[in-house]
């Protein structure tokens, strides 16, 4: 089973701005979030643990299941390059992404996709076959494109609805 958590909250969360590379780590609600999570799948054991190289998730996962994530860079959070800690209202998005025509350093949203989805594909051939419980942490960009590989794009290509909460998370199958 693989169990996908974003991140807690953290005072970016809080303030509404974006948050990309430049994040922060997790705040008290934050560390609470992650604390109701572990309690939630205190029954389950978890034999491999993935985070984003972000803190914020690195602190969810750990928090979650009391062992060390292994980082994978392909898990981290989509480069949303200048506009990262703008205010969400004040950011011109093409599409579900800062516009990458007015914000530097935006990464492109195929590769983005392509390397999360590249992640799962070699998860699902390492560990598809097998009775483990994976936890995966992230964001909500990463959460969602995940959710994508289980469920497939959503029509209007916006992955982000696949996503969960701060502090929440959700369950696949690889069947």
């Amino acid at each position: 089973m693989i169990y996908v958590v974003r991140h807690g909250q953290t005072d970016l969360n809080k303030e509404g701005r974006m948050q990309g590379r430049l994040g922060l780590p997790l705040n008290e609600v934050g560390l609470k979030q992650a604390e109701k999570v572990r309690e939630k799948l205190k029954d389950f054991r978890f034999d491999y643990v993935f985070s984003s190289p972000q803190e914020r998730a690195i602190q969810t996962a750990e928090i979650v299941t009391g062992k060390k994530a292994l980082i994978d860079q392909r898990l981290d959070v989509f480069d949303i390059g200048e506009a990262d800690r703008l205010k969400k209202e004040e950011v011109t998005l093409a599409g579900i992404v800062p516009d990458s025509t007015i914000y530097k350093g935006v990464e492109d949203i195929q590769q983005y996709m392509g390397r999360v989805l590249s992640f799962m594909k070699e998860l699902e051939g390492t560990y598809g076959k097998r009775d483990v419980n994976i936890l995966l942490s992230g964001h909500r960009c990463t959460t969602g494109c995940i959710g994508a590989y289980f469920k497939g794009i959503p029509e209007d290509q916006n992955i982000l609805k696949l996503s969960s909460d701060n502090g929440d998370y959700k369950m696949y199958d690889w069947n």
